[in-house]
């Protein structure tokens, strides 16, 4: 009754709403996949029930899940080595403000591009305890290393985003798939527009909304403002570490590299063993989340021989880490099981069927139909949780629609479906990227999803903007101009209404 229609839309409606009204996300996810798993048997309870629990065993990836303990894993083993501590000590030496850790942030976000996951995680555990130091609330944090996942990822051309849309990329067609995405990285505008952004409200040392209540907090040592309870002993522990003299940089340096190098090996060797005969077909090819394990798994291994014959950490206390590690994702790993849950009942509901039978793009302005996609990409993933889910459904559309119509077209639509869907990740509260980005700064989720939801709104504003010049005149550079001019002037009209709130405020006070 419920299949291929638009009530496949109501769940992750429902869950992402309670989300954002109680801020309890577990609740409102479990909700969520129970509604979905009622619509799915026509509300019989029994059959409900069974279709819930086979629904998560069949939708859990456990690759993904190991890898999040893994890591886990490393991150307190660095943590009590004192390498993070000591990391934190010469970060602080050599970045002395506030800007700075965040452009320190900003630029290693940028830097990590092979994969979103490894990027939130990596990135948060090597720049908390420096953010912590400067005051920058885990809300700012996460938006940073959130704004630097999948927007870099997306419009880099080694990376496993990359493989991922080259596999949705019907064959046939005048370009291959990677030919394709290299064709959409100038008309990706949101996540360009994301990465201006940042740097622009670094510069200036701008926040506003959510986020400006969050700094302000966070000025005062409240790094949290509400939530995060389960995040502040570890907090506390990294604190700590910073203040204590013991341990050194290359306890918390050496891991990463070889982290960062064995992933990137492992993602080459697969790509090669799936047919890859040079380095971009190796990653085009790669299986990303068996590299990544075996990159943490080396990388664990590599810490046990660096620090027990050092005695920098005692072989009980190592062996105690592992353990603290796992417990250390589990909020992240409850989220993301109750999310792909949640996925796996809207597949069964049909939502991507639904699309594909009522989305028509033939009719109309043929000028508008980058910012219609766009728009609907948005909607998709946010409803959705999934940004390559969004990419799967869309994508082989806009190509069959267009590649033997307009070429280029198809390049500027494809480019607009990539841009909302990294856009519908970023809002959507049952994402797992964003969900990664929560655990990596240690933030509680729902304050990282209302806080980014304001930014992304203002990068969405002027995308809207440069689609439509991109839709009209198919003409990368003018609608990357003026993309950004909008973003600018959008931001400083901001900036300005702020500080002439600011005036008022402290007018009025004086008054008083």
């Amino acid at each position: 009754m419920f299949t291929g229609t638009i009530w496949a839309i109501v769940p992750p409606i429902v869950a992402i709403g309670l989300a954002l009204i109680t801020k309890e996300v577990y609740l409102s996810l479990f909700c969520g996949v129970v509604l979905g798993s009622l619509m799915v048997v026509d509300f019989h309870p029994w059959l409900a029930f069974t279709n819930l629990f086979e629904t998560m065993t069949g939708s859990i990836d456990l690759n993904i899940i190991i890898f999040d303990v893994l890591l886990g894993m490393i991150i307190v083993l660095m943590s009590k080595c004192g390498g993070t501590g000591a990391y934190g000590r010469w970060a602080s030496r050599k970045l002395k403000t506030k800007r700075q850790s965040l452009f320190a942030t900003w630029i290693l976000g940028i830097i990590i591009f092979v994969d979103d996951y490894f990027n939130c995680l990596t990135v948060g555990s090597v720049m908390r305890p420096v953010t912590d130091k400067y005051g920058v609330s885990r809300a700012k944090l996460a938006y940073i290393i959130d704004a630097t996942a999948a927007p870099v990822c997306i419009i880099a051309p080694i990376s496993s985003w990359a493989a991922a849309v080259n596999s949705y990329v019907p064959e046939g067609g005048t370009l291959n798939g990677f030919q394709l995405f290299m064709s959409t990285i100038p008309y990706n505008l949101y996540a360009l527009l994301t990465l201006i952004m940042v740097f622009y409200i670094i510069t200036r040392e701008m926040d506003f909304g959510l986020m400006a209540k969050h700094e302000a907090n966070a000025a005062k040592g409240d790094l949290f403002t509400s939530g995060g309870e389960e995040f502040k002993e570890l907090a506390e522990e990294e604190k700590k570490s910073m203040e204590q003299e013991s341990g050194h940089v290359i306890d918390l340096l050496l891991p990463m590299l070889v982290m960062i190098g064995s992933a990137i090996f492992a993602m080459i060797y697969t790509g090669y063993l799936s047919g890859g005969t040079n380095i971009i077909d190796d990653f085009a090819n790669c299986d990303a989340e068996i590299s990544l394990i075996f990159s943490t798994i080396v990388t664990v291994i590599f810490t046990f021989v660096l620090y027990i014959p050092r005695k920098v950490i005692k072989f009980k206390d190592f062996m105690e880490s592992l353990p603290d590690g796992a417990k250390l994702m589990l909020p992240a790993i409850l989220i993301l099981t109750f999310a792909w849950t949640l996925k796996g009942v809207t597949d069964q509901l049909g939502i991507g069927d639904y699309i594909r039978a009522n989305l028509d793009l033939t009719g109309g302005v043929a000028g508008f139909i980058p910012v219609l996609v766009f728009m609907l990409a948005i909607f998709l993933a946010f409803s959705t949780g999934t940004s390559w889910g969004t990419f799967s459904i869309l994508v082989p559309i806009v190509v069959s629609i267009f590649q033997s119509v307009d070429e280029q077209m198809m390049i500027v639509a494809v480019s607009a479906v990539l841009a909302g869907a990294v856009c519908g990740d970023h809002i959507s509260p049952i994402s797992d990227t964003t969900i990664m980005a929560s655990a990596g700064a240690q933030c509680n989720h729902i304050n990282h999803v209302s806080t980014q939801m304001q930014y992304a709104m203002v990068v969405v504003a002027a995308t809207i903007i440069g689609y439509i010049v991109s839709g009209l005149t198919k003409n990368w550079w003018m609608a990357l101009i003026v993309g950004v001019v909008a973003l600018l002037v959008i931001l400083a009209i901001i900036e300005r209404r702020q500080k002439a709130a600011v005036g008022a405020a402290a007018q009025g006070t004086t008054e008083a």
